[in-house]
């Protein structure tokens, strides 16, 4: 049987443990081929004070390593940049970023790609930029008339997942949270929780919770973003980690119905 592989497709380090690393940690332990393309390297993503921020060269090294050892942690294959910059995704050549992801679709050949949903989790531009992006190039890394830079042959994904967040999880961390509103073009963006009856895919993975902690503390950089969650035990931490593993399946080629899954490979086993 051919191995199974997983490929996430997000935007900044981080995205990949804050969002599932759980259930990047569980196919991993099961022995999944799990793998990531980043778009940006977060190198605007600073929370310290403004005069002690080390630059966009810098911040990005920093950022770079503090994900590989993420993805260490997690136990993934691989770790590919897109080498667009933080920010400014949704403003890049989409014929460049397409054909970036299709080479690497070609390449790792994932059964299941998981990316962000339309609404980019709580608006984020390079979100739902990324999102975009990868579905186009699902599309043309199954056609053979498209070619990549490496000349690769076409391969075609099976599944395609969002990742989002149920309302259980979202009504559990808001309080923890504050104010989760940013503005975008004269407008506030905030978190949008999804209804429990939209979500399609419930992975179990409370026993990797604590894994997936450990793999976010990677993210230094970022630990202000997570508010006290930041400097809870890894016990409650988990605990609170266990309500993701949520998901959306946006298409299949091999199952389909309302029963809700418990695994992004189903119908492929």
């Amino acid at each position: 049987m051919t191995a199974l592989k997983l490929l996430c497709i997000f935007a900044h380090p981080d995205d990949e443990s804050m969002g599932m690393g759980a259930t990047l940690a569980k196919y991993s332990a099961q022995g999944v081929d799990t793998h990531l393309v980043c778009a940006t390297r977060g190198e605007r993503g600073w929370f310290g004070p403004e005069e002690q921020n080390p630059g966009l060269d810098a911040l990005s090294q920093l950022r770079e390593g503090e994900l590989r050892r993420a993805a260490e942690t997690l136990g993934m294959k691989s770790v590919h940049f897109l080498d667009t910059v933080d920010g400014d995704l949704d403003r890049a050549d989409p014929a460049e970023v397409i054909a970036r992801i299709v080479a690497h679709i070609r390449a790792i050949q994932p059964q299941v790609i998981v990316t962000f949903p339309p609404d980019g989790n709580y608006g984020h531009p390079d979100h739902i930029a990324i999102g975009q992006f990868t579905q186009a190039a699902i599309v043309c890394a199954a056609d053979a008339s498209f070619a990549d830079a490496q000349n690769l042959a076409p391969h075609r994904v099976s599944k395609l997942y969002y990742m989002v967040d149920g309302e259980a999880f979202i009504n559990f961390i808001a309080p923890l949270m504050g104010d989760m509103t940013f503005p975008v073009d004269n407008q506030i963006r905030s978190e949008v929780a999804w209804k429990e009856w939209m979500i399609t895919t419930r992975v179990e993975m409370s026993a990797y919770c604590i894994t997936a902690f450990r793999a976010i503390k990677c993210h230094e950089s970022q630990m202000p973003t997570i508010g006290p969650l930041a400097d809870a035990p890894e016990e409650m931490a988990a605990q609170v980690l266990a309500l993701q593993g949520t998901f959306y399946r946006a298409f299949s080629l091999v199952n389909g119905g309302r029963k809700v899954e418990s695994d992004l490979f189903e119908g492929m086993r």
